[in-house]
């Protein structure tokens, strides 16, 4: 037997199909544009993220500019003055006092091998990275490796790392604009010690030895 269906209900059927389509079809715009809120505030901040995160040799070139802001320009040792000879008036002897003592000049090492900007800057890097170890009570590597990342040394910079006893051996390639750069440090406390030392201008970080 069928169920008898009412000519009212049949003539409803139409327009209840055509709601419920509307009604979907405000449903979908109101996601859509939920969504597209959504995409416009994260958007912004995803992009902030993005921008004002520095990478790492940035943020070191940075930090090598800033430390060697007071220092001159690049620039290779200058080499003694050359020229003619100091001419005196005729009659005039030039004696050296008897206890002048004549300074002799390098020939080796950083005096010698690293351009005017480098030397100054490394005056710098060795009183930052000495003053910032002096009070590590335990110099283990990790924690000279922490304090160096803190001072803007990247890993990439750091070399031979290395613990003797409660001396922490580390090396650190500074070579920036055709320079020569490099520090030998030992992290021992208050006996810390960090010095200049020369890398090859270009290539694998090799410091030489003095």
């Amino acid at each position: 037997m069928r169920t008898p269906v009412s000519t009212s209900a049949v003539a409803r059927s139409p327009r209840r199909l055509r709601l419920t389509l509307a009604t979907a079809a405000l449903t979908t715009l109101a996601l859509t544009a939920c969504g597209t809120e959504k995409a416009g505030a994260d958007g912004p901040q995803s992009k902030h993220v993005d921008t004002a995160g520095v990478r790492p040799s940035a943020a070191f070139t940075e930090m090598l500019n800033k430390v060697a802001q007071s220092c001159p320009p690049s620039a290779v040792p200058e080499a003694p003055p050359t020229g003619p000879a100091e001419t005196l008036p005729p009659g005039t002897v030039k004696t050296p006092p008897s206890d002048a003592i004549e300074p002799i000049a390098p020939t080796a090492g950083p005096e010698v091998e690293l351009n005017a900007r480098d030397w100054c800057a490394g005056v710098h890097h060795e009183q930052r990275i000495a003053q910032a170890l002096w009070d590590l009570a335990d110099p283990a590597p990790t924690k000279v490796r922490t304090i160096l990342n803190d001072l803007g040394y990247i890993d990439e910079r750091i070399h031979g790392l290395k613990q003797s006893g409660t001396t922490t051996r580390f090396f650190l390639d500074l070579r920036d604009r055709g320079g020569r750069l490099c520090l030998d440090g030992s992290a021992a406390g208050e006996e810390t010690v960090v010095e200049m030392c020369v890398a090859p201008a270009t290539g694998p970080f090799t410091p030489e030895k003095r």
